[in-house]
């Protein structure tokens, strides 16, 4: 998937839409993706300057998008808002800088109803950089409205 398409399913937009490019997708099992780390990151303006380091929120919420996108292509998931409600396990083993092609895995471990459980893997090259275990909510009365971002609450 292209960055049009990927905004067909998850609510983002610039600048923190942080999911670059899908590669392979399986609904509610695992998706691959990855986020290209330039220089023009608005984060770059103060964390740090003379030494441009990704903060480890940044990464902990581009693979909770691309966890968005492994529930979201489920049917009655479909344009819903799913909600990062908790992480755990989380380590940042290496920083990411510009020039970093941040590559993600997210595989599905559990899901309840509207409650579901991923692993999540950020890479470097051959390098680890992030690894957590998220959790994510989908409140059935939050869907996204045509192609934007804007909310309904029904």
């Amino acid at each position: 998937m292209d960055i049009q398409q990927i905004m067909e399913i998850l609510p983002h937009r610039y600048p923190m839409l942080l999911v670059d490019r899908i590669l392979d997708l399986e609904p509610m099992v695992f998706v691959r993706g990855y986020k290209n780390i330039t220089f023009n990151e608005p984060v770059f303006v103060g964390h740090f300057p003379g030494y441009p380091v990704l903060p480890g929120v940044y990464q902990i919420e581009a693979l909770a998008q691309l966890g968005g996108a492994v529930v979201l292509r489920r049917g009655e998931f479909a344009r819903k808002i799913p909600y990062l409600v908790g992480i755990d396990k989380a380590k940042f083993r290496r920083p990411v800088v510009p020039g970093d092609r941040l590559d993600m895995e997210i595989r599905m471990l559990r899901h309840k109803r509207n409650i579901g459980w991923v692993r999540a893997e950020a890479r470097v090259g051959d390098e680890i950089a992030c690894i957590a275990e998220l959790m994510f909510s989908i409140n059935s009365n939050d869907r996204m409205v045509g192609g934007d971002a804007s909310v309904l609450r029904s």
